[in-house]
């Protein structure tokens, strides 16, 4: 089977064991041809419609999953990746960032973060003077005596300080996901990195269809 996660920029595939990244821009025809069976998660709809134009017979599992929560709206790719964990903090750290808290099985909500290349490209935006080389090794219990990395130390700050936080707060376990997450784990303690959380928790689902 083909495992297709359909997010805001790219469609990341698990093919044979194999990932790999097509851009969501990508015209329907040049997507990759597969002829065994393929599941998906979505929340590009855009994307998705493409997808299916390709893919046809292609199963969403959105219809399969069950999730006891009170947040309003949750996207896909957040239930999948929490879907497993009793416990835990889940920090997808992709083009944006989010955490959701599970505690006894029950999602108490989370919050939304920029991701850190979106971060990257903002400041040059503001002047070209803000202009930087991103230094994920800037000494964050120091102040900046440079604008390299002073930017650095904000963007890194603004992420790390709201999932400490919560962290206090809840006194959980945080799993890490997603390729930028090696930014952000080394400054925290109780964590875990979990490279293919969401096609994983897929695998699970998928195991359960009837």
């Amino acid at each position: 089977m083909t495992l297709c996660d359909i997010g805001n920029t790219t469609f990341a595939f698990l093919h044979k064991d194999k990932k790999f990244k097509v851009s969501v821009n990508t015209n329907y025809e040049n997507l990759p041809k597969i002829k065994n069976k393929i599941y998906f998660i979505s929340v590009n709809k855009k994307a998705s419609k493409k997808f299916l134009k390709k893919y046809p017979k292609a199963i969403n599992l959105e219809k399969f999953l069950n999730i006891n929560t009170s947040y309003s709206g949750i996207g896909i790719d957040r239930k999948i990746a929490f879907s497993n964990i009793k416990n835990g903090i889940i920090v997808d750290v992709g083009s944006a960032i989010t955490v959701d808290i599970v505690k006894n099985g029950d999602h108490k909500g989370g919050f939304i973060l920029s991701g850190i290349k979106k971060l990257i490209s903002f400041y040059p935006q503001i002047s070209p003077k803000l202009k930087f080389k991103f230094n994920p090794k800037v000494n964050l219990y120091k102040l900046p005596l440079n604008t390299n990395d002073a930017i650095s130390y904000a963007i890194l700050k603004s992420i790390i300080t709201p999932i400490k936080d919560i962290e206090k707060l809840y006194r959980l376990k945080i799993y890490f996901t997603g390729e930028d997450a090696v930014f952000l784990i080394k400054h925290f303690a109780n964590k875990k990195y979990k490279k293919n959380l969401i096609f994983n928790s897929m695998k699970k689902i998928i195991a359960q269809i009837p």
